[in-house]
């Protein structure tokens, strides 16, 4: 009966016509609420405002960029330490990811998962105001330090590039361990045990066997990780302190204070291009692709 009443599909319903009409929402979403703004941003910063209203196209904003040591020397300060973080989480994330999937077993897996994704439920102003408070001259590990006669009076531990990397790794650590998890749980550990029958040393295995097969899911976490570290505002703000610019900041600044969105939308840019620049070469030196490496991990 049931075969009777289905209707076949009009010869104009192709599968790539069903594909377009699933994807359709996504894509309305990525051309309004990303194409067109950065399209916009795009005009804003080759154009300068010689009267109220009147503007005429111009590059004066990547020149002032040049031009200012302040804003080139902060990009670079940027892009440096946002390396740095990606390199530090990469550090941290890859021994937690390794126990979650290949040392530990059932529930204490499932555990120490939870574990890492629990600080992630509250938001990211609460993490950052947990090292104030942590870490600020009177809180609590200052305080610590002291008792312990480790320093006579309580150290100043916030306001450095330290803290800064500190809380970029901290904020950033689950977006590098879900990948590494999903990269090490599809290999094989009998791979991992003939090599140690083989008189394979540790290092060897992790160098030619281990970091080989999880380079997917390693290359992801450092692209997601390290975009979330270049772009952001609130960690390096807060930890930082006056002192310590982040380039969002200056972002920030030109677009709310001081109401110059040529200017702004012209180092945004600049962030953009350089984020795109950093993750194209460091998929060139990984030897993969960006196509390859989404879809593996």
């Amino acid at each position: 009966m049931a075969n009777t009443l289905a209707l076949p599909l009009p010869r104009a319903w192709t599968p790539r016509l069903i594909l377009t009409l699933l994807l359709a929402p996504a894509l309305l979403w990525l051309v309004a609420l990303i194409v067109l703004p950065h399209m916009q941003l795009a005009l804003l910063s080759f154009r300068e405002r010689v009267a109220p209203h009147e503007y005429e196209p111009s590059l004066g904003q990547y020149q002032t960029f040049f031009a200012e040591p302040l804003y080139w020397q902060v990009f670079v300060r940027t892009a440096v330490l946002s390396v740095t973080a990606t390199a530090l989480t990469l550090l941290v994330a890859f021994p937690i990811a390794w126990v979650i999937t290949k040392v530990a077993r059932g529930r204490a897996s499932s555990l120490l998962f939870a574990i890492c994704l629990i600080p992630f439920w509250v938001s990211e102003t609460v993490r950052a105001l947990g090292w104030l408070i942590l870490l600020r001259e009177s809180g609590v590990l200052p305080a610590l330090l002291v008792k312990l006669g480790l320093t006579a009076m309580p150290p100043e531990l916030l306001y450095h590039d330290a803290t800064i990397l500190t809380g970029l790794v901290y904020t950033s650590l689950l977006f590098m361990v879900v990948p590494l998890v999903s990269s090490l749980e599809s290999l094989d550990n009998s791979l991992v045990e003939a090599a140690y029958d083989l008189g394979a040393s540790g290092l060897a295995i992790l160098r030619h066997i281990v970091i080989p097969h999880a380079a997917p899911g390693i290359t992801a976490g450092c692209i997601v990780v390290f975009m979330l570290c270049l772009g952001n505002y609130l960690t390096p703000n807060l930890l930082g302190g006056k002192n310590s610019q982040w380039f969002t900041e200056l972002i920030y600044t030109q677009f709310i204070v001081r109401f110059n969105w040529e200017q702004g939308a012209a180092f945004g840019f600049l962030l953009l291009g350089l984020s795109t620049a950093i993750v194209a070469l460091g998929l060139r030196m990984s030897g993969q692709r960006f196509v390859d490496v989404m879809r593996r991990s």
